[in-house]
């Protein structure tokens, strides 16, 4: 018996080895805003994501750390949010900035897993090689061989706004050959449990995908999102000077063609939709399919003329949501909703958390595991986001409150308000809100870090 007793302490005292642990497929998805059908969007057409978001659980408030791809993936990675590093921008090299710092595929890796990964997962310019077991090179996906790819458009869109529909295939693209890596690794027999990145590229610009799904959005059907006259009236200073209304948006306006802007933008989220689809049928066929978390989600939104701005840069609703998926195999429930307000300084530690991992003391954010055993379980942490030094926004259920370094205010209350047209941050009867929501405000706030690219 005192055998048997011991072989049992020991037994529960062993962690799990490492090849009883769940595979992650760690998909990113650059500039992708709520244009998705799972998110209500009636104009997308999204069957792939639509179809992972039915077998698993969507997370309808999910907002990026920072509304700018080096600095969201950068605090995604490495669990630290962008007031604790300086990294605001995409001109400052975060590896010279953290060294030392333990990114979330090192701390896999580290950790028993084989890390392999393709495309964008860190920002572009600055990848770590380091990091991963196995990594495509740079380069290797390939460009869009433009001399072999024509277009019929008359030009490459309106000033920095990029698109034009190609006479090409989809195996044109270099998102193409980007899944078709991942996909061989789920193809191959593993005797370490995976973490596996894959990050597309589209929809970020240029919106240069095949004619075929530009012909998906006839631009007769195409819908202008919902904006109202004046909006900026009521917006501060430092408000203004994010949405620059008289650069993209007037020249958009200017030149007649923003329909033609929705229809490109929505092209490219529709190639990238079906390339999504190829990597998931990949693991519905492979060994893995029933021992694998799948993480879907998108480094910020993106504008299309709300608040008279294009692009991200911006501390609103449309540049701060972003897309967010979890397929957790015996703990997510098929078509789950989850409207509790999250950020993605709550990945590194949820992923360690449903890996068995510790979560490393530098990491800021914290697991929100239970939500997904429980989707209406109680979460009181807001969703916060950073735009430049001393610039946040906190989101909750209800209401989202912008507070700029230089004391200018906004305040939104999406249960009146979903598009954020009427600022209340004067309204002194909400002064207690706004004293609530202050509380949040990150108190760490460096100065931004600017670096030589290397």
């Amino acid at each position: 018996m005192r055998l048997h007793s011991l072989l049992a302490c020991l037994l529960v005292a062993t962690p799990a080895l490492a090849a009883d642990k769940p595979n992650v497929l760690f998909i990113a998805i650059d500039d992708l805003r709520d244009w998705v059908g799972f998110l209500g969007d009636k104009q997308a057409k999204t069957p792939n994501l639509d179809k992972l978001a039915d077998h698993g659980q969507v997370f309808t408030r999910s907002y990026c750390a920072a509304p700018v791809c080096n600095p969201s993936r950068t605090a995604l990675l490495t669990g630290l949010r962008p007031g604790a590093t300086g990294v605001y921008e995409n001109r400052t090299d975060w590896r010279v900035v953290l060294p030392d710092v333990l990114t979330l595929p090192q701390h896999f890796r580290q950790n028993g897993y084989f890390v392999a990964g393709a495309g964008k997962i860190y920002h572009g310019a600055y990848p770590r090689i380091t990091d991963w077991d196995e990594f495509l090179p740079q380069g290797a996906e390939g460009k869009t061989r433009k001399k072999d790819i024509t277009s019929d458009a008359k030009d490459d869109g309106v000033g920095g706004i990029k698109f034009r529909p190609l006479n090409a295939k989809d195996s044109d693209i270099p998102d193409y050959r980007i899944v078709s890596y991942a996909i061989r690794q789920l193809e191959k027999k593993h005797d370490k449990p995976f973490f596996l990145a894959c990050g597309v590229h589209k929809p970020h610009m240029p919106w240069d995908v095949p004619k075929a799904y530009y012909d998906m959005y006839p631009l007769d059907k195409i819908e202008l999102p919902l904006t109202t006259a004046h909006d900026l009236d009521d917006v501060p200073p430092a408000g203004i000077k994010m949405a620059k209304p008289q650069g993209d948006h007037a020249a958009i306006v200017k030149s007649g063609r923003w329909k033609e802007a929705i229809q490109a933008y929505r092209a490219a989220i529709s190639y990238m939709d079906g390339q999504i689809g190829r990597l998931i049928d990949a693991l519905d066929k492979s060994a893995y399919k029933d021992n694998t978390i799948v993480c879907l989600w998108s480094d910020h939104g993106w504008h299309l003329g709300e608040k008279e701005h294009w692009r991200k840069f911006a501390l609103w609703e449309e540049a701060t949501r972003s897309p967010l998926i979890f397929v957790v195999p015996g703990m997510t429930k098929a078509g789950a909703r989850c409207d509790r307000t999250v950020d993605f300084m709550s990945m590194y530690p949820t992923l360690c958390d449903l890996c068995g991992l510790p979560i490393p003391k530098h990491v800021q954010g914290a697991s929100f595991k239970g939500l997904l055993g429980d989707p209406a379980a109680k979460w009181e942490t807001p969703a916060i986001t950073t735009y430049l030094p001393n610039n946040h926004a906190i989101r909750t259920e209800r209401w989202r409150y912008i507070h700029y370094a230089n004391g200018d205010e906004e305040l939104y209350d999406h249960d009146t308000d979903p598009h954020e047209w009427t600022n209340l941050a004067k309204d002194e009867k909400l002064t207690a809100i706004k004293k609530e929501l202050a509380r949040w405000l990150p108190t760490e706030n460096k100065p931004e870090r600017v670096t030589e690219k290397r």
